[in-house]
């Protein structure tokens, strides 16, 4: 390996907080000596050349949150109250959580990092400004510790990746569009890159597209409202496979009714997170399903992130190609909605009219769950290297900027 390699582990823990993806990936330069890697990126942001470098993903796992834990967290998002104390004691708890994740996938994999990317666990985000004490502000929080998970390592550690966006006029989110860019793109295909985790995000690359013309934007719930009504209605944490919702059937104007909220209206760049789609969202989706069958609830859930990943496609995303008059598309789907095979079905029914064929990132080498860790290595090693890895079309910010705080050992 050469001097110039790193090997960076990313770690995410997404919205639906089931628990912790870590993702080792080498990044190196293109003179790395040995077996071809799968990627081969070589793109240009923000006026600044990113230099061509290798990216190899050497490993992945997954890592549960602990039951108690997993409650703790959904309890602390978007909360209205709050222990002071519990949250600060959160912040700890979690960078311990992430640093043994870390270590065991290490372990695992029989490699050691150089450096860590830690998304952090999301409690709030507000990517718009509100007025508070009398100013506008945008704010967004990833709680756990950067500086136990330096200290436990001995390596060190990009964390807190969203603020410098927002501090540039973005959104800051979505940040993975750097990867999908990276690794995706192409000279003849366009391609639709769709991560489904709690909440569901696309990326919309046209063939032989430049960065600046890549549109990002959250598309509404993923996994997020599924989840929320399986653990009151049958007691689990997911509709594992899909397997509830299959069942049942989809209530149309329930579904016709949750389309016309507010955030399906809004022009990108936009952004969602329990905000919007948590605990009032669900108990006024719930309450609009009436007496009708706990299965048919499932079903209508499912259909609601099938129906509003198609209708972001059909309104956004065909319009960019469309400036472009290309017509050959396909769309990449990664996350833990992949596994959920009725959800996949339905994604598919739902973008045949357009013509978009649907497949896993799994089948251009990358897993789809490892996708958003390995994200957060890449962006991580930008860091590092003092180089900006937001992309302004995406997040809306005024200006590329350098992503993340470094905590040493």
């Amino acid at each position: 390996m050469k001097e110039k390699d790193m090997i960076v582990a990313g770690v995410m823990s997404g919205t639906s907080a089931d628990g912790i993806n870590v993702a080792l990936v080498r990044i190196g330069d293109r003179s790395f000596s040995g077996s071809r890697p799968k990627f081969i990126p070589a793109p240009a942001f923000g006026g600044q050349e990113c230099p061509p470098y290798t990216f190899t993903l050497l490993g992945h796992a997954e890592h549960s949150y602990p039951r108690k834990v997993r409650a703790a967290i959904l309890a602390a998002m978007n909360a209205e109250q709050a222990r002071v104390a519990d949250l600060a004691r959160l912040d700890f708890l979690l960078g311990e959580l992430y640093a043994d994740a870390v270590i065991a996938t290490q372990k695992r994999f029989r490699v050691r990092a150089d450096l860590v990317g830690c998304h952090g666990q999301t409690l709030y985000h507000q990517g718009s400004p509100q007025t508070f004490l009398g100013r506008r502000i945008a704010t967004t929080w990833q709680t756990g510790e950067a500086a136990v998970i330096a200290a436990r390592m001995g390596v060190p550690v990009v964390s807190d990746f969203r603020p410098a966006d927002m501090a540039a006029g973005g959104k800051g989110a979505p940040l993975v569009p750097f990867l999908d860019y990276l690794l995706f793109r192409d000279s003849y295909v366009g391609r639709i890159v769709q991560n489904i985790g709690g909440i569901a995000n696309l990326t919309v690359i046209p063939a032989g597209s430049a960065a600046h013309e890549v549109l990002a934007f959250d598309t509404g719930p993923g996994n997020m409202v599924i989840d929320a009504l399986a653990e009151p209605l049958f007691g689990k944490p997911f509709d594992r496979g899909g397997k509830i919702a299959a069942k049942g059937n989809i209530l149309l104007p329930v579904l016709d009714r949750a389309l016309r909220d507010k955030f399906f209206r809004a022009n990108p760049p936009k952004t969602a997170g329990r905000e919007e789609f948590g605990r009032e969202f669900v108990s006024a989706f719930l309450r609009s399903c009436g007496r009708h069958s706990k299965q048919d609830v499932m079903a209508t859930a499912t259909a609601l992130t099938a129906r509003s990943i198609a209708d972001a496609v059909r309104r956004f995303g065909i319009e960019v190609g469309a400036k472009r008059r290309q017509a050959n598309w396909e769309m990449i789907a990664s996350g833990g909605g992949v596994k959920n095979s009725t959800l996949m079905r339905m994604l598919a029914d739902e973008l045949k009219p357009l013509a978009i064929s649907l497949r896993p990132s799994d089948d251009l080498g990358l897993p789809s769950e490892a996708k958003e860790a390995a994200a957060f290595a890449v962006l991580a090693y930008e860091t590092w290297h003092r180089r900006p890895s937001n992309m302004p079309s995406a997040t809306g910010a005024a200006r590329p900027a350098i992503l993340g705080k470094i905590s040493y050992p």
